[in-house]
C-alpha cells in the first residue's frame, strides 16, 4: 500500500532522467542507414503551381530521392482530413477537405509543402531542396479571420460554395434567448478577440520512417501525444491495416495540443522509407515550425456569435 500525507511533496519520477540528460527524443535516435528529408515550402500565402522542376535537385551530390504531388497522386496516397465534422453529429454537412502530404495545384499558406527531397546527409538534402524550381502564379491572399469570411474575399478551397465557410453550426434554442434577452433588465454588448498562436514547443516535430519490405509493415517514430491516433490516421493515407504500422512515441518535449494529431511529415518519411528501403529523419526547424505547426485560437465573439479559424494542416477555414 503507498501512503501519501496532505502537503507532502510527491516527486516525479522522470526527473532524475531528465535532469543528468538522459532524455530520450526522436531525434536522439540513429537507425542503421538512416538517411534525412527536408521539404521544400512554399514562400506564398496563396499560389498556383504552375511547374515543379526537380531536375536539378535529384542531381545534387547525394541526394536519393525527390517527391512532389505528382508522386503522391501516382501512388494514389490519400489525404488528412477534420477528425469530426457536424454531419458526424447529424448536423447539416459541412465543406469537408483532404490535406495533400505534397501540393500540386495550389499553395494555400506559407509553408505549405511543395516537395520533399532526401539525401544522405541532412546538409545535401538542404542543400538540394534549394535547387528545387517552382514556378508559382501568386494569388490575392487575407491574413484577418473576418476578411476571409467575408463575401467575395479569395477563396482557400476553390470548390467550396460557401467561401471560406467550412460550416455554420447554432446551438441553443433561439426563441427561448429571444425571450430572455426581452425581458433582461440590462443589455450588453461584447466584442473578445482571441488572437492566433504558435504552440512553439521546445522539442520541434520531428518524425523518422522505417519500412520493412519482408514484412510490409512501417515504424514511425514520432514526436507525438497521441500514437495510437497517428496510426489510425496515417493508414487511411496509404489504405493499409492498422496492424501494419507501428508508432513509437519517445519522450515528447513539449505538445501543447500541437502534436496531438500527426502531420504530412509524418506520412513523407514513411514514404520514403518505402521507396528508398532505408530509414528517413526529418526534423523541424524552429522557422520550419513556425509555419507549418497547427496554429491554436483566432476567436471573434461578438454578441453572441463566435468565428473561429479551424486549423487542419494549411486549411484556416472558418466556422
Amino acid at each position: 500500500m503507498i501512503k501519501f500525507g496532505i502537503g507532502q511533496a510527491v516527486r516525479r519520477v522522470e526527473d532524475r532522467r531528465f535532469l543528468t540528460g538522459q532524455g530520450r527524443y526522436v531525434d536522439d535516435i540513429v537507425l542503421s542507414g538512416m538517411c534525412h528529408g527536408v521539404n521544400v515550402l512554399s514562400p506564398h500565402a496563396h499560389a498556383r503551381i504552375k511547374n515543379v522542376d526537380t531536375s536539378k535537385a535529384k542531381a545534387a551530390p547525394g541526394v536519393l530521392l525527390v517527391l512532389t504531388g505528382a508522386d503522391a497522386k501516382h501512388d494514389q496516397l490519400g489525404g488528412f482530413t477534420a477528425a469530426m465534422m457536424p454531419e458526424d453529429l447529424g448536423a447539416p454537412k459541412g465543406h469537408r477537405i483532404y490535406q495533400q502530404l505534397l501540393q500540386s495545384d495550389k499553395a494555400r499558406f506559407v509553408g505549405d509543402r511543395i516537395a520533399f527531397v532526401v539525401a544522405e546527409t541532412l546538409a545535401q538534402a538542404r542543400d538540394a531542396a534549394d535547387m528545387v524550381e517552382v514556378d508559382y502564379e501568386p494569388l490575392p491572399a487575407v491574413a484577418l479571420l473576418e476578411d476571409a469570411a467575408k463575401d467575395g474575399a479569395p477563396k482557400v478551397w476553390d470548390d467550396n460554395p460557401n467561401g471560406n465557410v467550412a460550416f455554420q453550426l447554432m446551438i441553443g434554442d433561439p426563441a427561448a434567448t429571444d425571450a430572455a434577452f426581452a425581458k433582461a433588465k440590462h443589455h450588453v454588448k461584447l466584442r473578445i478577440e482571441n488572437n492566433r498562436l504558435a504552440p512553439v514547443s521546445m522539442e520541434p516535430r520531428a518524425a523518422i520512417g522505417d519500412y520493412n519490405m519482408a514484412e510490409d509493415s512501417y515504424t514511425l517514430y514520432t514526436s507525438s501525444q497521441n500514437p495510437h491516433g497517428a496510426r489510425t490516421e496515417i493508414a487511411h493515407v496509404f489504405h493499409i491495416a492498422e496492424n501494419q504500422l507501428r508508432v513509437v512515441s519517445p519522450d515528447v518535449g513539449g505538445g501543447f495540443g500541437l502534436k496531438g494529431g500527426p502531420f504530412p511529415d509524418d506520412a513523407l518519411v514513411l514514404w520514403a522509407s518505402k521507396k528508398l528501403r532505408r530509414s528517413v529523419k526529418w526534423v523541424a526547424t524552429r522557422s520550419e515550425a513556425m509555419m507549418t505547426d497547427h496554429t491554436g485560437r483566432d476567436l471573434v465573439n461578438q454578441n453572441g456569435s463566435a468565428i473561429t479559424a479551424v486549423t487542419m494542416g494549411f486549411q484556416r477555414a472558418i466556422i
